[in-house]
């Protein structure tokens, strides 16, 4: 190739992949099922009502999730995004849980609503109790002092922060809604800390 010949041009870009229209609907399914179960509660949600909130047939619904609870499992499929153990300090585990909580309960209406569904249905106790073990219980194993008792200091430390969240967020009793994020860390911080990292009797 000589000095005055033109560099060949370069190859087109790959056009970008359009998203699938499986993809699509499936995220329209479960866009509205979080809105009705958040809005009915399980029992009362039922498949033709999301359904017609994403604008779809209701054979579609069962074609990708098979059941209403197959469709609440994956609609909830909620990540707690709980702090690497590895980079906090062991001795501050408690207020920065209970910090970290307040913060996933203010900013995801789903959580409440697994809350209150998990309280009436299996279905959805089972679910709760699936999310708080798969990720609570890893981390209380990294910090209690003792790895055998860590789904009992997992569970304890579940019932302050869902007893926590049932007051305020769903039973909204007054006395507990009108506690700042403050009060509360001082309050329970120290708590779900003996829960997960004091030394058995």
């Amino acid at each position: 190739m000589t000095d005055t010949e033109p560099a060949p041009a370069a190859p087109p870009a790959p056009p970008e992949r359009a998203p699938r229209r499986s993809d699509t609907t499936r995220h329209a399914i479960l866009q509205a099922a979080r809105e009705r179960f958040a809005a009915d509660g399980y029992e009362r949600a039922t498949i033709r009502a999301i359904a017609r909130d994403a604008r779809i047939d209701p054979s579609m619904v069962m074609r990708y999730y098979g059941s209403k609870e197959g469709l609440y499992a994956a609609a909830l499929d909620v990540d707690l995004r709980l702090p690497d153990p590895d980079a906090f300090d062991a001795r501050d585990v408690g207020r920065l849980l209970v910090s970290h909580f307040l913060d996933l309960w203010e900013e995801n209406e789903m959580l409440t609503a697994m809350l209150r569904v998990g309280t009436t249905n299996q279905a959805g106790a089972e679910r709760m109790q699936g999310v708080f073990r798969d990720q609570l219980l890893p981390l209380a194993r990294h910090v209690c002092p003792h790895p055998e008792q860590a789904a009992t200091r997992a569970a304890l430390c579940a019932s302050q922060v869902l007893g926590l969240a049932l007051t305020r967020y769903v039973l909204r009793f007054g006395p507990t809604v009108a506690l700042s994020r403050e009060e509360i860390e001082q309050w329970m911080g120290p708590t779900v800390q003996r829960y997960l990292t004091a030394h058995r009797a």
